[in-house]
């Protein structure tokens, strides 16, 4: 399966040569293919804020870069570049205040700073830490590939029907994809009859990205409003809803994009299986239960207009960027550690107490 996901893969979202980083623009996708370079820690901070890359796992792997720049600038300057150097972790640190693989990676960044000798010349061992953190993702999601594919055939069968919010692939991660990587190893396997992919209101992730990928695999995949999921559980014959996440708590309460909550809820009616497929870097047992996590809010001008044209009536727009899911709506949790089916508090600890199964 691994060399099978290897030849199959066509789409990336960074990439860092010769101490650049460059960023694959998603906000014009699937228009235009723009790639933009980045030399500092302050535009990768504005790349990440303003949506240029999105995605929690693709979110921290640019973070990452984004302090080898950093230490590059104040190394450079001399000084007293270590003090300095904590403004570009906070910038960083606020791009976004919802995906906890953001501060995962920062923290990597910091732990191996801390390790360097202080006469030492800290570039080479950071870029080396950022690379080691974008591999390292990549690598994650070809395992929950694998297991996710296992789950699926082991539960139903072939030829799945299956529907899936927001975007979580390559695009969104270092590699494959979580979710996403899941539905083409499965597709791979032949198990994959179509995958229903909701627009995801307002970037419309799943209509200009999710579907994009798919269809340069040239996997079967309809679009739908958000509001028809419910519809398509009862009368299209859906067995899994399969979704990524931004972060999921120690009781295994998962936050992920807008919208996935009331997928959770319609799917428990339907008798719909709902997977959720993140590496354990999503993972914050500091926080014990989705009522913990901070719900990232952007301008409500994201509802009320389309392409800077005003769409919608002169009033206020609620625009929360994620909701959260309780973890007894959620059938199973996938990650590279292994699998959590029924979550609880109990066997996310067990999980996190796990190696890397690759």
């Amino acid at each position: 399966m691994r060399d099978r996901l290897l030849a199959a893969e066509k789409v990336k979202a960074i990439d860092w040569r010769d101490g650049t980083l460059y960023l694959l623009d998603q906000r014009v996708l699937p228009f235009e293919e723009t790639w933009l370079a980045y030399t500092t820690a302050e535009g990768v901070a504005e790349a990440i804020r303003s949506m240029v890359v999105r995605g929690a796992p693709a979110i921290g792997i640019s973070a990452a870069y984004g302090m080898v720049l950093a230490v590059s600038a104040r190394f450079a300057a001399g000084a007293d570049w270590r003090t300095a150097l904590e403004q570009d972790f906070e910038l960083l640190a606020s791009s976004r205040p919802t995906a906890v693989n953001l501060f995962w990676a920062l923290n990597c960044m910091r732990e191996r700073l801390q390790r360097l000798k202080d006469q030492q010349d800290p570039r080479p061992a950071m870029e080396a830490e950022a690379v080691a953190i974008h591999l390292s993702d990549r690598e994650a999601n070809l395992t929950m590939a694998q297991l996710g594919a296992d789950l699926i055939r082991k539960h139903q069968g072939n030829l799945q029907t299956v529907l899936t919010h927001c975007n979580t692939g390559a695009l969104a991660t270092g590699g494959f994809g979580t979710a996403l990587g899941v539905i083409r190893a499965a597709h791979i396997e032949g198990m994959i009859e179509r995958v229903y992919a909701d627009e995801t209101r307002p970037w419309l992730q799943g209509s200009r990205l999710t579907a994009w990928e798919l269809v340069n695999e040239g996997i079967p995949v309809t679009l739908n409003a958000d509001s028809a999921a419910a519809h398509l559980m009862k009368t299209k014959g859906i067995t899994w809803v399969i979704v990524g996440a931004d972060r999921i708590t120690a009781n295994g309460d998962v936050a992920n994009k807008i919208g996935t909550y009331q997928l959770a809820v319609a799917a428990m009616h339907h008798g719909v299986r709902f997977m959720v497929v993140a590496p354990s870097s999503t993972i914050d047992m500091a926080l014990a239960s989705g009522d913990d996590i901070p719900i990232e809010e952007r301008d409500g001008r994201e509802l009320l207009e389309m392409g800077g044209q005003r769409v919608g009536a002169d009033v206020d727009a609620f625009n929360p960027v994620f909701d959260v899911t309780p973890a007894d709506l959620i059938d199973v949790i996938v990650t590279e550690k292994g699998i959590v089916e029924r979550p609880d508090t109990a066997k996310m600890t067990q999980l996190m107490c796990r190696k890397r199964l690759h």
